[in-house]
């Protein structure tokens, strides 16, 4: 198993900084933030950007893996994003991890285009996924789709794609597939429910397809369980962190993710719990 943490960007990087440090001097194994231009979750907090966010994280750390947590097509085109992937690899020295994921409200009209039905969401996220996934192997892209364009898109100096797995988020079916084909990882929030039980049952499932259609197209894939949207908070102890882990480790995840605990909802926690699990270390129950 391998353990990552997820820091809000609601702060100045002068706050923000230490705990990008600490986290990996706590022995996480990747770290994330936020993709939004405005977060639905603390839609009146002061908010930073995703991509220069990860670059200053990869200037004060050394090891840790760096996440993107999850850019999607809500305001971003495939090329202009490729470039920042491109820089983000090389600053970091092949520590980013790219999330991807269709994106969600209020992102989905601040630049004032016209609402989309849930599957032309879909629709537009893999065909976002498939560009994106071109503009960082080849040289001259040209492509024409129902939602993205290109023309002559550079690509100098090599295989950017070898050097950053592609994670893509998806709870229904049809996005889960798309992710065991296409992707590298996939990631998971699972369903929205109250008990903690149903929840595990559901992301079981969607592991158990994710892992029979990777299977089916000849590949394995990394799975990555995000812990802080089941319905019981895992920093609440060290038990319950221990319980959540070893559930996910059973149904067969590879990775999970925690958020790093905050004053306020959401996410509110005792760093006290993050420090004694550290301090353990996040293996050894």
């Amino acid at each position: 198993m391998r353990y990552g943490i997820c820091i809000l960007p609601d702060m100045p990087w002068r706050d923000a900084r230490p705990l990008w440090q600490r986290a990996e001097e706590m022995g996480f194994h990747h770290a994330w933030t936020y993709d939004h231009l405005v977060w639905g979750g603390l839609p009146d907090a002061q908010w930073f950007s995703c991509t220069p966010t990860l670059a200053a994280a990869a200037s004060v750390t050394e090891r840790i893996k760096l996440g993107t947590y999850v850019i999607s097509p809500n305001f971003r085109h495939p090329v202009s994003t490729s470039r920042e992937v491109q820089t983000l690899v090389d600053i970091s020295d092949g520590r980013l991890l790219l999330g991807l994921g269709a994106g969600g409200t209020p992102d989905d009209g601040l630049l004032g285009q016209p609402p989309l039905a849930p599957k032309q969401k879909v629709d537009r996220f893999q065909e976002f996924t498939l560009l994106l996934d071109r503009t960082l192997r080849d040289d001259h892209v040209d492509a024409d789709g129902d939602y993205y364009s290109a023309r002559d898109m550079r690509l100098v100096g090599g295989d950017v794609r070898a050097r950053v797995p592609l994670i893509l988020a998806g709870n229904g079916p049809r996005s889960v597939r798309f992710a065991a084909r296409t992707g590298d990882a996939w990631l998971t929030t699972g369903p929205s429910t109250d008990a903690l039980d149903d929840w595990f049952a559901a992301v079981a499932s969607n592991h158990a397809l994710a892992s029979d259609t990777a299977a089916a197209a000849g590949r394995t894939i990394d799975t990555y369980l995000n812990l802080a949207s089941a319905p019981a908070s895992a920093l609440e102890s060290v038990s319950r962190f221990d319980d959540l882990v070893g559930r996910a480790a059973d149904i067969g995840f590879t990775d999970v993710i925690v958020h790093w605990p905050r004053d306020d909802e959401p996410y509110r926690g005792d760093i006290a719990v993050l420090d004694a699990l550290a301090e353990r270390g996040f293996d050894s129950p």
